[in-house]
């Protein structure tokens, strides 16, 4: 055995893969692909010829920056597809420079997200909030992004 001391340096995530690939023939509308390492939900899907030499031609929507974007690619290649999960946490506070204070599953609370741009939303919030109603939010995360998507009012508080 050696005495000498090793020090290894980890560049990766410990956590699981980001994405995953799929072959472009199998992704269809309302499924998610990555373009421009962007997660993106598929809203149109062409395709040209049937087989291993057809292409497809996706028009897809950013899903935190609701961008548009166009990708063609051979149906037989591979695409990387995020994982795209939702979460629903009670609303406990908004503060006074826009980030929620959220109520996790196991009692712990999540401070580090923003109150969304979309303006109808955040209006929602604030009003229910102001209201004094017991929201629910929706938070969609995908590639390291999280982002409140939606809203639920569970009653007064």
């Amino acid at each position: 055995m050696s005495d000498e001391e090793h020090h290894f340096e980890s560049r990766a995530d410990a956590g699981a893969s980001k994405t995953y690939t799929q072959k472009a023939g199998t992704i269809r509308r309302n499924g998610y692909i990555v373009i421009d390492n962007r997660p993106c939900k598929v809203v149109e899907v062409s395709t040209s010829e049937t087989g291993d030499y057809g292409s497809c031609h996706f028009v897809a929507i950013d899903i935190f920056t609701a961008e548009k974007f166009e990708y063609s690619v051979s149906s037989s290649d591979n695409c990387y597809v995020p994982h795209v999960y939702r979460t629903d946490y009670q609303l406990i506070d908004i503060t006074d420079d826009g980030y929620v204070s959220l109520l996790t599953d196991n009692g712990n609370t999540k401070d580090d997200l923003k109150l969304p741009t979309d303006d109808a939303l955040l209006c929602q919030i604030k009003d229910g909030f102001a209201e004094g109603k017991d929201l629910m939010v929706s938070v969609m995360s995908a590639m390291g992004e999280e982002q409140i998507c939606g809203l639920k009012d569970i009653g007064p508080k």
